[in-house]
């Protein structure tokens, strides 16, 4: 019977839609059990991963009947795609299914660190009224600026404008003519964009060219009192930096989802840092999301399967 393994958590509405016709092996221990995780695709004819699996040569070589990579979201940084492609394994990211999600995410981040006024509970209750102290600003009339401009991005500047506020974006592969420009400020290079963003959003992936985009150089460039979000990549946020930023109130403050080691290290630069929110990727991971995804990503696999001819 064709095999589906599952390495990482996935709606089990569409894992039990995919049980009716495959033999599946659901196990979200297998992301952190490297040789329970070579055993299992040993015999498995497709395996659906999210952000942490590694699929690299050490696992397509114990999977030689692998056909497909069902990625349960877009970045694939943790997958080899020349290894893949070289053993004709198709790799199928669910493009779109978690726009609004990031989006959200995005502009929730913004609101409350331009408002800043959500870190007053444990004074409040110690007795203290710190109404000066929390006087925030609006994000009405401010200015977001997208580093990266895909349809994630695309989806966080529509619900911006709508928020009042000014959206600039720059992106070197996206061409000056295009019609998503519409709307949007675009800018030529990163300092420029940096030069006058409130608020700065990544939205690239982790390639050579884009990790430690954000480094102290590029930190130093953005507006007294601006805020970083990243829902991206980590990496692409030199964190040693951003430490050093926000301990220094070079920033307003920060809010990131990725790290370039998840979980967090023991000892990590962005402990006892002010003005950080940290959040464990998750920023594109909602309910309605991951019910999306996970079905496109079901749908996905299943169409591969079809065409390589595996019978269920």
């Amino acid at each position: 019977m064709t095999k589906i393994v599952i390495s990482e958590f996935m709606d089990e509405a569409a894992v039990e839609n995919l049980q009716t016709q495959f033999d599946v092996i659901f196990d979200t221990n297998l992301v952190d059990n490297r040789s329970s995780l070579l055993e299992a695709v040993v015999d498995a004819d497709a395996i659906i991963v999210r952000n942490r699996t590694q699929v690299d040569v050490e696992l397509l070589a114990a999977a030689p009947r692998l056909k497909a990579v069902g990625r349960l979201g877009v970045g694939l940084d943790n997958i080899d795609l020349k290894a893949c492609d070289a053993q004709g394994v198709a790799v199928k990211p669910a493009h779109g299914g978690n726009g609004s999600s990031v989006a959200e995410y995005v502009l929730t981040g913004i609101l409350m660190l331009r408002r800043n006024a959500y870190f007053s509970s444990q004074p409040m209750l110690a007795g203290e009224w710190p109404r000066q102290a929390l006087i925030g600003r609006e994000a009405s009339g401010s200015t977001l600026g997208l580093v990266g401009f895909g349809a994630i991005a695309r989806e966080t500047a529509r619900r911006a404008l709508a928020l009042d506020m000014k959206v600039v974006a720059f992106d070197p592969h996206l061409a000056a003519d295009a019609p998503e420009w519409a709307g949007v400020e675009r800018h030529e290079s990163l300092d420029s964009l940096l030069a006058v963003a409130d608020s700065v959003s990544l939205h690239v992936p982790l390639t050579d060219e884009t990790r430690h985009l954000i480094d102290d150089a590029a930190l130093n460039r953005m507006k007294p009192g601006a805020i970083l979000i990243n829902a991206a990549r980590g990496g692409i946020v030199d964190e040693v930096a951003l430490a050093a930023a926000l301990r220094e109130d070079r920033l307003a403050g920060a809010l990131l989802d990725v790290f370039e080691q998840e979980p967090l290290p023991g000892g990590s630069a962005l402990g006892g840092v002010p003005n950080l929110i940290l959040t464990p990727h998750i920023a594109g991971v909602t309910e309605e999301s991951n019910a999306r995804i996970s079905q496109m990503t079901a749908d996905n696999v299943r169409d591969v399967l079809a065409h390589a001819g595996v019978s269920a």
